[in-house]
């Protein structure tokens, strides 16, 4: 059985709604702000005006140092008179990570601390934030998350940057909650078909960090003509490759402008030659660490 979001039957119908179902039978927004280099009144700011434009996720992490300025953001629309739709916390999807894998304690400890944080009174999705720190204590780490999603501290566990291996060394210790995502560094020029396709197979839902590539590739000339061929900027066209892949992207941006031009691409649908030409852009292009293959 593969995943797919509430759209992915009608492609054309992506929007900030849409949701991705989950393997726990929760599910969560299919599009997300990522907040990641961004902290003080930037954060907070950024976050704010993404709730207003729809957005209903939020990508945060301990090592953001910006998990207060995310959560209170979201507090403030939450009892503003932006928020017109009369939302309520559990109608807003919160992620946060794990700095570093360590001794149960210490990882219980952390996720504590990153709930009083962001003073939302629970997280939505928490992810051990990489591989580092050896097996044991990933799955020590990964036993904190299970507990705390028993204790009501946390609703959906993860993991983030997991090559492979650290995937089947999790699925291997017989987790009473497997993971429910993986996020990794996505986009037409890092593909990662080895680690996307095993998320598939095992109904992991891939988020996609840095589904703009970070502004690299922008001008790319198959890029730029598939932009003016689907009259969106290229932007837009990279989260939908990702959206069309079934993929949850996180795009970053701290320009009210940009953050709502983002999430604009439910008005066209690449054509399945057009994705494949995407794909083909592969060069495996890291734009800020790549720990999948760390021991």
């Amino acid at each position: 059985m593969t995943l797919r979001t509430a759209s992915t039957m009608a492609q054309s119908t992506f929007s900030l709604a849409s949701r991705t179902q989950l393997p726990n039978g929760l599910s969560m927004p299919t599009i997300h702000l990522g907040v990641y280099l961004t902290s003080g009144k930037e954060t907070y700011q950024a976050v704010r005006w993404a709730l207003e434009a729809g957005y209903r996720g939020v990508d945060s992490a301990q090592m953001y140092h910006n998990e207060k300025e995310a959560g209170k953001a979201i507090s403030d629309f939450l009892s503003s008179e932006a928020n017109t739709e009369l939302l309520k916390r559990e109608d807003i999807h919160l992620t946060s990570k794990l700095a570093s894998n360590s001794a149960y304690e210490t990882a219980q400890k952390a996720i504590k601390q990153s709930i009083k944080e962001c003073g939302l009174g629970y997280i939505d999705l928490f992810l051990l934030h990489s591989p580092y720190g050896g097996k044991k204590a990933r799955l020590d780490s990964w036993r904190a998350v299970e507990d705390a999603i028993d204790a009501g501290e946390v609703k959906i566990g993860g993991v983030s940057n997991y090559g492979v291996k650290h995937l089947q060394e999790l699925l291997d210790s017989n987790p009473r909650i497997p993971p429910a995502i993986n996020q990794i560094e996505v986009h037409p020029f890092n593909t990662r078909k080895d680690i996307t396709s095993f998320c598939q197979q095992h109904n992991i839902v891939v988020e996609a960090y840095a589904p703009l590539v970070r502004a690299l590739r922008m001008r790319h000339p198959e890029i730029v003509s598939l932009s003016k061929k689907y009259s969106c900027t290229p932007g837009q066209l990279l989260v939908r490759w990702s959206l069309q892949h079934g993929y949850v992207p996180l795009p970053k941006s701290v320009k009210k402008e940009r953050i709502i031009e983002n999430s604009d691409i439910g008005g066209f649908e690449i054509k399945d030659d057009d994705m494949s030409a995407m794909d083909r852009l592969d060069e495996y292009l890291v734009t800020d660490w790549d720990p999948t293959d760390c021991d």
